[in-house]
C-alpha cells in the first residue's frame, strides 16, 4: 500500500464523514424537526458515550470482569455517581481519575 493510496483513503473517509454530518444540518434544520425527534436527539450523545465507555469498564483486559477486583468498573461507577449528583464535568473527571489511581494502587 503506497503512501498516496493511504492518504486517499484517509481524506476520502474524512470527506464522507463530513458530508454525512453536514447533510443533517442542511437538509434537516433543527427548527423543522418534530418535537419528539428533537427531544430524542438530546439523548444521542450520552448514549454514544455510554456505548464507548461501558465495554472499557467491564472488559478492561478483554475478558468480562464484573467484580470488586476491577478498578475500572469501580472508578467508573464512582464517577457516574458524581456526575449524576453534581452535574459537574470537571469534578467528575477529577474524582474518576483519582478513584482509578487509588484503586489501581490498592488492588
Amino acid at each position: 500500500m503506497t503512501t498516496a493510496y493511504l492518504w486517499t483513503i484517509i481524506l476520502g473517509g474524512m470527506l464522507v464523514t463530513y458530508l454525512s454530518r453536514l447533510s443533517f444540518t442542511v437538509l434537516f434544520p433543527s427548527d423543522r424537526l418534530p418535537d419528539v425527534l428533537q427531544r430524542g436527539l438530546r439523548f444521542v450523545p450520552p448514549a454514544i458515550l455510554a456505548a464507548i465507555a461501558l465495554p472499557e469498564f467491564i472488559r478492561p483486559e478483554g475478558v468480562v470482569d464484573i467484580s470488586l477486583n476491577n478498578p475500572y468498573l469501580i472508578a467508573g461507577t464512582i464517577a457516574t455517581l458524581v456526575a449524576w449528583k453534581t452535574k459537574n464535568t470537571w469534578l467528575t473527571i477529577l474524582v474518576g481519575m483519582l478513584a482509578l489511581w487509588v484503586l489501581t494502587v490498592i488492588l
